[in-house]
């Protein structure tokens, strides 16, 4: 009988240990893998300035696009009940190279950014808090912003450009639509895996000392790409 009676309570013990861990107030952090692969399109080049004077001039054929890229990622984040959770998430700002594309595309990579884009989700689990395979759909929202933008290409940037190009982009917010899953371990460890969705698009703006007939001009220009990434996160996790 008290054999029967230490079984029970221990077992009581280890689901409250359980429910605890998944549920309302609890904290979680995790580390992880994520891979951005941008299903990216781009309007043509356009100059909208020549030595001052407003222009509005597309290049036909012309185009760009982004390559894929690897990163480290971190997140934190909260039950606000058993079934919905806050989280935080950044990555390590990974290096996207801009390729060429259309008439472009014989240059090969135009140049490179890094990629700074943390995001607010929330997110709604299913199964009980006690489950240890636990799917989940979220929605949120990221700020993205690029930096150590440039022309990498002397050839592009002579032969195209005519000369040397400073690149600035815009910042933008954009939708997160995400689902995923955890599986627990234990009543701490767990591991999971997430793909994210975003319809993102950026406008780089190319200002270029170019020589001409008349001697170095100003010229700017602008392309506007399509990025729309799906981004996949392996990742660890701990539970407080």
């Amino acid at each position: 009988m008290k054999l029967k009676q230490a079984i029970t309570g221990i077992a009581a013990l280890a689901c409250m240990t359980a429910v605890h861990a998944q549920s309302a107030g609890s904290f979680y952090a995790t580390t992880g893998w994520f891979h951005f692969a941008p299903q990216d399109s781009s309007d043509p080049l356009k100059e909208t300035s020549v030595g001052g004077t407003p222009v509005n001039i597309s290049v036909p054929g012309t185009g760009a696009g982004i390559d894929s890229s690897d990163t480290i990622g971190l997140s934190l984040g909260y039950f606000v009940t058993d079934h919905i959770a806050a989280e935080a998430e950044i990555g390590i700002p990974p290096k996207f190279n801009l390729l060429g594309k259309g008439t472009f595309e014989q240059f090969g990579t135009l140049g490179s950014a890094r990629q700074w884009s943390p995001a607010l989700l929330f997110k709604y689990y299913f199964n009980d808090a006690t489950a240890a395979f636990r799917p989940y759909a979220g929605l949120g929202v990221t700020y993205v912003w690029f930096t150590d933008a440039q022309i990498t290409n002397t050839a592009f940037e002579q032969g195209v450009l005519h000369g040397p190009t400073s690149v600035s982009t815009d910042r933008s917010w954009a939708p997160v639509f995400n689902l995923g899953f955890n599986y627990a371990f234990n009543k701490h460890w767990f591991a999971g895996f997430s793909v994210s969705y975003i319809p993102l698009s950026v406008t780089a703006t190319l200002t270029s000392n170019a020589s001409t007939p008349v001697g170095n001009l100003t010229v700017t220009s602008e392309a506007k790409i399509r990025l729309n990434p799906i981004v996949t996160f392996a990742k660890i996790g701990y539970v407080f």
